[in-house]
């Protein structure tokens, strides 16, 4: 049966039966497109991979796929799309501490002031559950860094507080009250790179 053949028809084999698992070749079709491909390509392929993968019921395998998603969507400078991404992810897994991280950093760079203080409270929550408090401290904490927001910077401060670090959450208070770290970014576009390469696990400040 050939490629098109099999992407129409994806649960009938070569001899005209069913085929159950018709769906994982469909979705190593989608991964072999990916490879190589440029970042937007990428990620569209991937995240069709990841839907099919979760309709099929694989939800590790459309988890991993989502995520790829993401990390492409992002180091494509498309945070809008990776942030529709991993809203799918927190979907099939609320509990995903890293994934309400990136919506946070997302929401910040782009300046969704109402949704990064929301996401910022469910990261909180999920870190405590999964016993990932100082992680999630260190991140909130370089987050607090880079912006200007006093609601961000004053739900920052109360959750580093709730995390257990409380020197990190006076820090934060001081820089409310001055109106922004001395790193923070006034320049939107600055804070929107800033806040990118936070979401993929990077230094917000270039080197």
């Amino acid at each position: 049966m050939s490629l098109l053949s099999r992407w129409l028809h994806p649960d009938t084999n070569s001899r005209g039966k069913k085929n159950s698992g018709g769906w994982e070749q469909r979705v190593s079709d989608l991964e072999a497109a990916a490879e190589g491909a440029p970042l937007a390509f990428k990620a569209t392929e991937l995240n069709r991979a990841g839907d099919l993968s979760h309709r099929s019921g694989s939800r590790e395998r459309a988890l991993d796929l989502y995520g790829r998603a993401v990390d492409a969507f992002l180091q494509d400078g498309q945070p809008d799309a990776a942030r529709g991404i991993a809203k799918k992810i927190i979907r099939v897994h609320p509990e995903a501490v890293r994934t309400h991280g990136t919506l946070t950093w997302i929401d910040l760079g782009l300046q969704h002031g109402h949704s990064a203080v929301e996401h910022l409270r469910d990261y909180v929550r999920a870190a405590q559950k999964a016993g990932r408090d100082e992680a999630a401290a260190d991140q909130i904490l370089l987050m607090a860094s880079v912006t200007r927001d006093a609601d961000f910077l004053g739900v920052a401060a109360e959750s580093l507080s709730d995390l257990g670090t409380d020197y990190d959450a006076d820090r934060v208070r001081r820089w409310a009250e001055a109106g922004g770290s001395p790193e923070s970014f006034e320049d939107p576009l600055e804070l929107g790179e800033a806040c990118t390469r936070g979401a993929m696990g990077r230094k917000p400040r270039a080197d």
